[in-house]
């Protein structure tokens, strides 16, 4: 058994580094922008707490829960993102002193980690931010199980699957490539090690809930992935997404290099290879799946860790230790000369004015497989607050005898979810037949008026009214929601409540597997 190593040790640079963290979190969005479409959603599920959702497993909802009786403020909304990554960093950090490494390692890979990917990951609230710690967690446990030998590290490898099956599947990706991994390392001994089982059944165990509502609402995952593949990772380059596991560190991507090479050649790194295999069957697996290249971001903390760890010894005595700043700076001064083009820190009219740089990064191409006028999740942040102010404008209109019999439609789950979050306790909450809004829709016995956000009334809904009226279109010509509109219908046929109850059901079936 390996010698317990020293806890956490340099706990004020630790600290400096969480600071910086948290600091440059919240400065490197403009407050000109809105929220982004998906935080919405997840803000939203807050007020319909379930065992699953056609998105996201539950995990978020409950982080959600805590924002809402936090005030719902957008400090809150961007804690919990910020909050993760900063226990990410912790965990690197750990990793680092679990490996031998000094402070100068340590050093390096805090700054990797700040000046990378995932400080722009960690900028949204979706369940990615969680997603990369419980990886991180995962591969800590792991290590910490090849250290000591103690059965309870796979018990809690165990606790940390099945809590990241709650947040989000793809951790279900790093378990299938960990078992050819252990295959052809040291670890093979792991499959007749019977801790292993009782981990299984502990992930299992935890994960039961969603897996029962999957079943119950017959598995809409399966529909959510189909759905993602039609219109999503048909449009993934496979190239692409290996230059983008690189190009995710910029200066600090020599870091990655230096761990798959300490693995093949640095002695004392040969127990822990089942992390590099794991690494190489992961990958590979996304790359046939034609994944986003952003799913595959929780392989590399454990990474960093041990590439700052081999880096550091070359750099430890002599004339060398006066080169150690020189590789701080090869990983912060590329991030600091592209910051205001990888973050919202520009006003979406400069950025539209500075095209050729974004486009020259990649940046202006969409899920779409097209190029745009903004970065996609800038785009995404832009006109919710208008279509808000709109749509409340339109419900103050409606008479007072027919508000309680208004509902109010949206077109998608960005729109819904944002009115409910600016337009909560004025107005009723909104709905939409997508994404998990079906599940959502009120039973109304009787309907006046209808308030309609998007597109303009079809050919049914002028049927069933007598009247629309405009109210007004989002006119931001950079928001993805430009020329989304409010119509109000007034004069609807008695048969609307039926027929609304039908076409919520008619969804709900499209979501069912069987």
């Amino acid at each position: 058994m390996m010698q317990p190593t020293r806890r956490f040790a340099y706990p004020y640079l630790l600290l400096f580094f969480i600071l910086v963290k948290v600091v440059l979190q919240y400065v490197v969005i403009n407050p000109m922008y809105d929220l982004h479409r998906d935080e919405y959603l997840h803000l939203d599920m807050a007020s319909h707490i379930s065992a699953g959702y056609l998105s996201v497993p539950p995990f978020t909802a409950l982080v959600s829960l805590l924002i809402k009786w936090l005030g719902n403020d957008v400090f809150w909304v961007k804690f919990f993102p910020v909050l993760f990554g900063v226990l990410t960093m912790v965990l690197i950090w750990r990793m680092v002193e679990l490996l031998k490494g000094d402070w100068f390692a340590q050093v390096l890979a805090a700054c990797a980690f700040l000046c990378s990917a995932y400080t722009r990951l960690n900028m949204l609230y979706q369940p990615n931010s969680f997603d990369v710690l419980c990886w991180t967690l995962l591969f800590y446990c792991l290590l910490q199980y090849i250290r000591t030998m103690h059965y309870k590290w796979l018990l809690w490898l165990g606790v940390v699957l099945g809590v990241g099956f709650l947040n989000k599947y793809n951790i279900l990706f790093l378990a299938v490539g960990m078992l050819p991994a252990a295959l052809l390392s040291p670890q093979k001994q792991l499959f007749v090690n019977k801790y292993l089982y009782w981990a299984g059944g502990i992930a299992l165990l935890i994960a039961l809930p969603n897996i029962i509502w999957q079943i119950r609402n017959g598995l809409p995952v399966i529909h959510h992935m189909k759905e993602l593949a039609q219109y999503q990772l048909v449009n993934v380059n496979r190239l692409d997404f290996l230059k983008s596991q690189l190009v995710f560190f910029l200066g600090g991507g020599f870091l990655i290099i230096a761990a798959l090479v300490g693995f093949i050649f640095h002695r004392p790194f040969r127990p822990y290879r089942i992390i590099g295999w794991t690494y190489l069957f992961v990958l590979l697996l996304f790359i046939y799946l034609q994944a986003k290249d952003y799913y595959a971001l929780g392989l590399y903390p454990v990474l960093l860790a041990f590439g700052s760890v081999y880096w550091e010894r070359f750099f430890t005595q002599g004339w060398t230790r006066r080169l150690r700043v020189v590789w701080v700076l090869v990983i912060v001064l590329p991030f600091a000369f592209l910051l205001n083009v990888i973050f919202p820190i520009l006003g979406p009219k400069a950025i539209a004015q500075k095209a050729e740089k974004f486009n020259s990064l990649g940046l202006l191409r969409w899920e779409d497989g097209k190029n745009h006028a903004l970065p996609q999740d800038f785009a995404d942040m832009l006109g919710w607050r208008e279509l808000a102010v709109l749509t409340l404008k339109a419900y103050e209109g409606v008479p007072e005898a027919d508000k309680n019999k208004t509902i109010v439609i949206c077109d998608n789950y960005g729109q819904a979810g944002a009115l409910n979050y600016y337009n909560r306790g004025k107005m009723p909450a909104v709905v939409s037949f997508n994404a998990d809004y079906v599940f959502w829709f009120p039973r109304l016995d009787t309907v006046r008026c209808i308030i309609i956000v998007g597109d303009p009334p079809d050919e049914i809904a002028r049927a069933y009214t007598t009247t629309s009226v405009t109210i007004g279109t989002v006119a931001n010509p950079l928001a993805r929601e430009y020329g989304a509109g409010v119509y109000v219908l007034t004069g609807v046929s008695p048969e609307v409540p039926a027929l609304l109850l039908k076409l919520g059901k008619e969804k709900e079936k499209e979501f069912r597997s069987w």
